[in-house]
């Protein structure tokens, strides 16, 4: 199986940055996509922004500009640097990952998720 932990939410200003990690572990035969979604209070699940292991990214439109993925894949870690943050950002992100543990077919992983909040 494989386990995504993060790190690296909090409370910041409106205006601020902020740095979220994500890093796979266990009995991982590869990592395919890696992604960042975020869920606020009473809202769906949305996608922010995804990464191949290519270096291929893909970002909703309200964080385009603001936001940036990356990944080292030999650590199997997703990053995503957060800059300007507004309210509007405010959520629980949950890291993603399209693995491969041994012995098994890939699938979605997800990790437990971390709280941003942004104050105005």
């Amino acid at each position: 199986q494989v386990q995504l932990v993060e790190s690296g939410g909090g409370l910041v200003q409106a205006g601020g940055s902020l740095r979220l990690s994500c890093t796979a572990s266990g009995l991982i035969r590869s990592v395919n996509v890696m992604g960042w979604y975020r869920q606020a209070p009473g809202k769906q699940r949305e996608l922010v922004a995804t990464i191949t292991s290519g270096g291929s990214t893909n970002y909703a439109d309200s964080v385009k500009g603001r936001f940036t993925i990356s990944r080292n894949n030999a650590r199997n870690t997703v990053y995503m640097q957060m800059n300007s943050v507004k309210p509007e950002d405010t959520a629980v992100y949950y890291c993603n990952a399209d693995a491969r543990a041994y012995l098994t077919a890939s699938r979605d992983y997800w990790g437990q998720g971390t709280q941003v909040t942004v104050s105005s």
